[in-house]
């Protein structure tokens, strides 16, 4: 097999990266287009850096096991499989499941400092960034976090404000420029889905000439 085609994807935490991934999923089979997710490498709770108020901060580069992540992006590029166990956001009362992931002619690659790690960012062939407004992405923060995670509202208000807007500010944001593709998300993104959808099939079918 060719070298696969990298497809990089983020934006700030609430703008949208799950849902878009979600719905181009239903697009795809995975002998088409492998997706994977930098939240599967988050670092467990206790090794977590702490802020000045003692609480973790997931939302630095640190937060993620960087050294597996890139490693396992390698081994697709390969056309390696990659088994991992899911990261389940310490919600001891759900089970983690077995995710396996088998190399495909295209390599969806997201989460909020793909950009930021530099090895990552320089096997990408395609950058793509998703935007919203701040005030919209602490909205549908707090809807994940307290629907999905159960977590309570002062803490994921605390987070937002100390740490998510921060790192949004420091390792996301500046790559917005360089980009080649900006997604907006305010109100939806049907219309930059349904124009990367296209370049995904019209890209499979560029692929398979030259396989």
């Amino acid at each position: 097999m060719e070298k696969p085609y990298i497809i990089g994807i983020t934006g700030g935490s609430g703008s949208g990266k799950t849902s878009f991934i979600k719905a181009l999923k239903t697009s795809f089979s995975k002998e088409e287009i492998c997706f994977v997710s930098q939240d599967d490498y988050y670092l467990t709770k206790e090794f977590q850096q702490k802020d000045d108020e003692g609480v973790e901060n997931f939302d630095l580069p640190t937060s993620i096991n960087k050294k597996a992540f890139v490693r396992d992006v390698k081994k697709l590029i390969a056309g390696e499989t990659v088994t991992i166990e899911e990261y389940m956001f310490n919600n001891l009362e759900s089970k983690p499941k077995i995710l396996t992931f088998e190399s495909a002619p295209i390599i969806i690659v997201e989460g909020i400092f793909v950009f930021h790690y530099k090895k990552m960012r320089k096997k990408m062939d395609l950058k793509i960034f998703i935007e919203a407004k701040e005030n919209l992405k602490v909205i549908r923060r707090i809807t994940r976090d307290q629907v999905e995670r159960n977590y309570p509202l002062d803490d994921v208000l605390y987070r937002y404000r100390k740490h998510i807007l921060p790192a949004f500010e420091k390792y996301i944001l500046p790559y917005r420029d360089s980009a080649d593709l900006v997604i907006n998300n305010n109100e939806h993104f049907n219309n930059g889905l349904e124009v990367f959808r296209g370049f995904l099939k019209n890209k499979l079918i560029e692929l398979k000439k030259e396989g």
